[in-house]
C-alpha cells in the first residue's frame, strides 16, 4: 500500500487515528476554517443547491459530509471515484455570478487544497488534543495519507505540500490571509448556535457547542469572529478533550470509529441499491 504521494504506508493503519466523536466536536470549527477563505465562504453562502444546505437539511448535510470523510479516509479507489462523481453533480452549479463579491468555482483545485488542508489540520489537531502527539513515524504517514481528503475530489496529488514542513508553511501563510465578511460571520453564528435545529433540540447544547467551537478555532480566526477565549477556558477544554480521549482509547475499534464506519456502510448499501449517494 502507498500513500497518494507514493510514500510507503504498508505498516500504517489509519483506523487507529479515527475517533468518530471527534467529527462532532470538531466539525463546526472545521467548517468555519474552510469557509474563512472568501471564495469558499461565498460559494456556500450563495449556493442554489438547496438539498445540500445545512440550515434547511441538517441531517442530510451531516450524512453527506461524514460520508465524504469516511470514503476519503477508508474507502476503496472505486468507492472514492463513485462518491467524487456524486459530489461533482452537486458542485456543477456552485460558481460565482456577476453579482458575487468574489469569484469562485467548486471545481477549483486550489480551493479544494485549502478545504483538504483544513480537514487534515483539524483531524490531527483534535486527535492530539484527545490523545497527545502521534509518534513521528505515524505522524508523517498520517500526513501523506491526508492527501486523500483532497484527491477524493479534483486536487492532484502533487498539489499536496511535499512534506509536513511544507504543509506547516502553507498553513501559516494561508491561515493568515483568512477573512470573515459580515454575512459569512452571521452564517457561522447561526451554525454555532445550532439554529438549524428545532428550539427544544437546540437549547440544551448550543451554549456548550459555542464553547467548544471557540476553543478549537485558531486565534486568528477567533479574532475574525469577534470571540474571546481565556487561559482558564483553554484548560477546561483541554481537560475535557483529554478525558474524552481516555474513554475512547479503551473502546473496541468499531465502537470508537462510530459513526464514520456506519456512514461508509451506508454508502455501500446505497450503491448496491442504486440510491443517491449525495
Amino acid at each position: 500500500m502507498t500513500s497518494p504521494l507514493g510514500k510507503p504506508a504498508s505498516t500504517f493503519d489509519v483506523e487507529q487515528y479515527i475517533d468518530g466523536i471527534a467529527a462532532f466536536f470538531g466539525g463546526t470549527a472545521n467548517v468555519i476554517l474552510q469557509l474563512s477563505t472568501l471564495p469558499v465562504g461565498y460559494g456556500v453562502l450563495e449556493s442554489t443547491v438547496d438539498s445540500g444546505k445545512v440550515m434547511l437539511h441538517p441531517f442530510k448535510r451531516l450524512r453527506t459530509t461524514v460520508t465524504y470523510l469516511s470514503v476519503a479516509m477508508l474507502g476503496t479507489d472505486d468507492e472514492r471515484t463513485a462518491y467524487r462523481d456524486a459530489v461533482n453533480e452537486s458542485h456543477r452549479s456552485v460558481k460565482s455570478s456577476a453579482a458575487s463579491p468574489v469569484k469562485y468555482n467548486a471545481f477549483d483545485p486550489k480551493l479544494q487544497l485549502w478545504v483538504a488542508a483544513c480537514l487534515y489540520w483539524g483531524a490531527r489537531d483534535i486527535y492530539e488534543r484527545m490523545h497527545g502527539p502521534m509518534n513521528e513515524t505515524d505522524a508523517t504517514a498520517f500526513y501523506y495519507y491526508g492527501a486523500r481528503l483532497g484527491t477524493t475530489l479534483q486536487m492532484r496529488p502533487e498539489a499536496w505540500p511535499a512534506d509536513p514542513a511544507a504543509f506547516d508553511a502553507y498553513w501559516a501563510e494561508h491561515l493568515a490571509k483568512t477573512t470573515i465578511d459580515p454575512p459569512i460571520r452571521d452564517y457561522f453564528n447561526d451554525l454555532i448556535d445550532l439554529k438549524m435545529l428545532p428550539l427544544p433540540a437546540r437549547w440544551p447544547f448550543a451554549r456548550f457547542h459555542r464553547f467548544v467551537v471557540t476553543g478549537l478555532l485558531p486565534a486568528h480566526v477567533r479574532d475574525q469572529m469577534g470571540m474571546t477565549w481565556s487561559a482558564r477556558e483553554d484548560r477546561i477544554l483541554a481537560g475535557l478533550l483529554h478525558a474524552l480521549g481516555s474513554v475512547t482509547a479503551r473502546m473496541p475499534k468499531q465502537a470508537r470509529m462510530f459513526p464514520i464506519n456506519a456512514y461508509l456502510w451506508d454508502l455501500r448499501v446505497r450503491r448496491r441499491l442504486g440510491l443517491r449517494l449525495v
